[in-house]
């Protein structure tokens, strides 16, 4: 394992997460492979490796088994780890008893919004329904969903609570992801209504780290570490105005863990670094100066966006002041995060 994951993952489990309460519990996730809960479910079975009696158990739902081990490195054969083949298309049969389920299993990157929004919705709507019908009748703890900020659509304000929406056409395939994440939100909200179900959502903005995958995900985060960490320059493709907050990894799964165990039923999280919140340009203009050794070139093509491919809030802060409430703030700064990102990445 990473000598930079490992040490996130023992600042995620000494931060106050409410540890103990996991104690002897078995967690079903959902997306365990994936960018976001890859660290969470690294977390839970390092509290096994730190306290040998903590005897918490992970169920992690995965489409491909064989995929899963080699993502999952040395935790895939980690006896408190059961690996469950399963699409989330149809009914989930587990005769353990369950605690908790996470549900973050999901298709996130855009090009699958036009060339396959039935298979970006079926996980988000029908995986859903199934795992709240689970956790029904295992009587679970808690639910936590992974939403998206692409329920706001297009906010009318800069800065965005979770209490504020903007406009989504339900007639455009591209909005595949932010409609299917929206009705799951209210999904959540309705098993929490009438059967009690302790449903929590969090909104995750922009968050970074050692799980990306720099080769295939084209998002300009990753596209620009891949870029350091190959010794290429940084291609600027618009004007770079366009504005998000940026969220380490390690900070982002500590609220996760606090919303899932301190967080109010029926209620949604937005969890984002509202401190580093800025334009593309000066994230580039962030990452030449926090690596002046690597001499980064930048080159701008400030193309223009063709009609119809501009989607979604141009400038968006998620603002994170109600998962703050819960105790939790972030610890790592851009530079330090960036740091810790690279080298993960520069040592592999």
């Amino acid at each position: 394992m990473n000598e930079t994951i490992i040490q996130d993952l023992d600042f995620i489990i000494n931060s106050d997460i409410g540890r103990e309460r996991l104690k002897d519990k078995t967690v079903l996730i959902t997306g365990a492979c994936g960018m976001l809960l890859s660290y969470t479910t690294f977390a839970m079975l390092r509290l096994n490796e730190i306290y040998p009696k903590f005897n918490l158990k992970v169920i992690a739902l995965v489409r491909n088994k064989e995929k899963a081990k080699k993502i999952l490195g040395p935790y895939a054969k980690n006896k408190n780890l059961k690996l469950f083949k399963h699409d989330l298309s149809s009914p989930i049969k587990l005769s353990e008893k369950i605690d908790y389920i996470i549900h973050g299993a999901s298709y996130a990157s855009p090009r699958y919004f036009r060339s396959d929004p039935v298979a970006v919705i079926t996980p988000n709507v029908v995986g859903t329904y199934y795992l709240l019908e689970l956790a029904k009748s295992k009587k679970i703890r808690g639910f936590l969903y992974f939403s998206s900020g692409a329920v706001y659509g297009r906010a009318d304000t800069e800065v965005v609570k979770e209490t504020g929406y903007g406009r989504l056409d339900p007639l455009d395939i591209m909005n595949c992801y932010g409609e299917s994440k929206r009705m799951a939100e209210n999904m959540c909200a309705s098993w929490y209504y009438q059967f009690g179900i302790s449903t929590k959502i969090v909104r995750p903005a922009h968050v970074y780290g050692p799980t990306m995958d720099i080769k295939k995900d084209n998002r300009v985060f990753a596209s620009f570490v891949n870029n350091i960490v190959n010794g290429k320059q940084i291609v600027m493709k618009s004007d770079g105005s366009a504005k998000r907050s940026f969220c380490y990894v390690a900070d982002a799964t500590v609220a996760f863990f606090k919303v899932l165990l301190d967080g109010v039923s029926g209620e949604a999280y937005n969890i984002g670094n509202d401190k580093e919140y800025m334009s593309i340009k000066k994230l580039i203009q962030t990452i030449v100066t926090t690596f002046p050794e690597r001499r980064i070139k930048v080159k701008i093509l400030n193309k223009k966006i063709k009609n119809g491919a501009k989607r979604g809030a141009e400038k968006m802060l998620m603002s994170s002041k109600r998962a703050e409430a819960l105790g939790w703030k972030c610890a790592f700064s851009l530079c330090e995060g960036l740091k810790r990102t690279v080298n993960s990445f520069s040592n592999k």
